[in-house]
């Protein structure tokens, strides 16, 4: 009987699997590890001015002394979300612990990230939301816009022509916005069809990570219900024609990524904003499921963009009003989430929750759940280092893309693609 049972103990160190799946192991924990800490600094920061909104402001101004006075500014007043920014951390930390200790709140939750709808159901639900838009937003066809700097894009987009196309002005969305104008008589129809195909995107671009199409009505759901998405869906000053661009050159990369390149650079030229979002495309490269040969070639495709994005900066001067480098206009762009996102209610309280839980997705192996940690991270420091090293201001439509992410990111949460069966399906292969 005792030897028996002392046969199978040889076997599996000996098998070829074993060991490799231990020295594998480790680095993806530690990659984990490498992406969520700063990621959650970042979050952490950024949400001191939701509870202390004068804290930030009042730590760094440079007239401390004389506007932030104590009996001025309260630096620890705290703001309208404070209370239930931290109840609602408190309670989904909670939770967090009690599925961790694999009580009976692991088995509900299993439950809700194995539900799966059919096809029809996902169209059912798809055709459902962007009605809701439509009729969310075509009232505001027949408005026209208030936004200070509408005066300026209605009169540059009514004498504009292909012949005045400049590299350094984002020329392809006076391209989108003419054609609205001119082909439809309204310079919003443009903008509103491309907000409804951001809404689209979202779902296929979060199906095609996750694997589920629950997951995609559930980001399609978020960013509906984004506060900031809406208000500035229809809008011609500050139009969505820059992300939808970024994003689709994401998707790109998952379905067939030699075009990938175009599609960002023409984000770039829509708004060169997402020059800085560079380095999440490279990292979403590296941490897909391609092959070793299409990553290489894409990431080179990408380094050439980059050779000549730098040269366009330099030689152009596409972001141009650079000056030197201000500590204290930097530590205030921190800020800029929890004021330009009041009244995103979801994203502001759960931002924080949604890191932790990616980091803990990314531990067990989900597909993607560290790149979206590396998108809130690049997206929240935009702000920053734009403020930081430019005369520019921090706006509000700047972080539709961070409403897009979060929205993916919950999307994420629901996967049922992990890399241990991905890098079994490409074995297998």
């Amino acid at each position: 009987m005792a030897d028996k049972k002392k046969r199978p103990d040889p076997e599996p160190k000996e098998t070829p699997g074993t060991r490799p799946e231990r020295s594998i192991s480790i680095k993806p924990h530690l990659l984990s590890w490498a992406v969520f800490i700063p990621t959650v600094a970042i979050v952490f920061i950024s949400l001191i001015a939701v509870v202390f909104p004068a804290l930030i402001s009042r730590t760094t101004s440079l007239f401390q002394a004389a506007v932030f006075a104590p009996n001025v500014i309260n630096p620890f007043q705290p703001g309208v979300l404070a209370v239930p920014l931290i109840i609602i951390n408190i309670v989904i930390l909670g939770i967090g612990i009690a599925y961790y200790k694999r009580s009976k709140c692991e088995a509900y939750f299993k439950k809700i990230a194995s539900f799966e709808i059919s096809k029809k159901q996902a169209l059912i639900g798809v055709v459902i939301i962007l009605a809701i838009f439509a009729a969310i937003t075509v009232g505001t066809l027949a408005k026209e816009e208030t936004w200070v700097d509408y005066a300026d894009v209605k009169i540059r987009v009514q004498n504009w022509s292909l012949a005045e196309v400049v590299l350094s002005e984002p020329f392809v969305r006076y391209i989108l916005l003419s054609a609205s104008l001119h082909i439809f008589g309204n310079i919003r129809i443009i903008p509103m069809i491309a907000s409804a195909s951001l809404l689209l995107l979202t779902y296929f671009f979060t199906k095609n990570i996750t694997g589920k199409r629950f997951a995609g009505i559930v980001s399609m759901v978020l960013l509906l219900q984004s506060d900031i998405f809406v208000s500035y869906s229809t809008t011609a000053s500050y139009d969505n024609f820059w992300i939808i661009f970024y994003l689709f050159s994401l998707y790109l990369i998952l379905k067939f990524w030699p075009p990938s390149p175009v599609s960002y650079l023409v984000s770039i030229f829509s708004k060169p904003l997402t020059m800085a979002f560079l380095p999440m495309t490279l990292y979403f490269i590296a941490r897909s499921s391609l092959s070793k040969k299409s990553k290489i070639y894409s990431l080179a495709s990408y380094g050439i963009i980059t050779i000549a994005t730098v040269a366009a900066i330099s030689r152009l001067g596409l972001i141009g009003d650079t000056t030197s480098f201000d500590v204290s206009q930097f530590w205030q762009g921190f800020s800029a989430m929890a004021m330009q996102l009041r009244f995103d209610y979801v994203v502001v309280l759960f931002l924080l929750p949604l890191t932790v839980m990616l980091f803990f997705a990314s531990r067990k192996g989900i597909l993607h759940a560290d790149s979206i940690l590396i998108f809130i991270l690049v997206i929240l420091l935009t702000s920053p280092f734009l403020v930081g090293f430019t005369h520019q201001t921090n706006q509000p439509y700047r972080f539709v893309s961070l409403s897009v992410f979060f929205a993916i990111g919950v999307g994420v949460l629901l996967s049922s693609k992990s890399r241990k069966q991905q890098s079994e399906l490409s074995s297998s292969t």
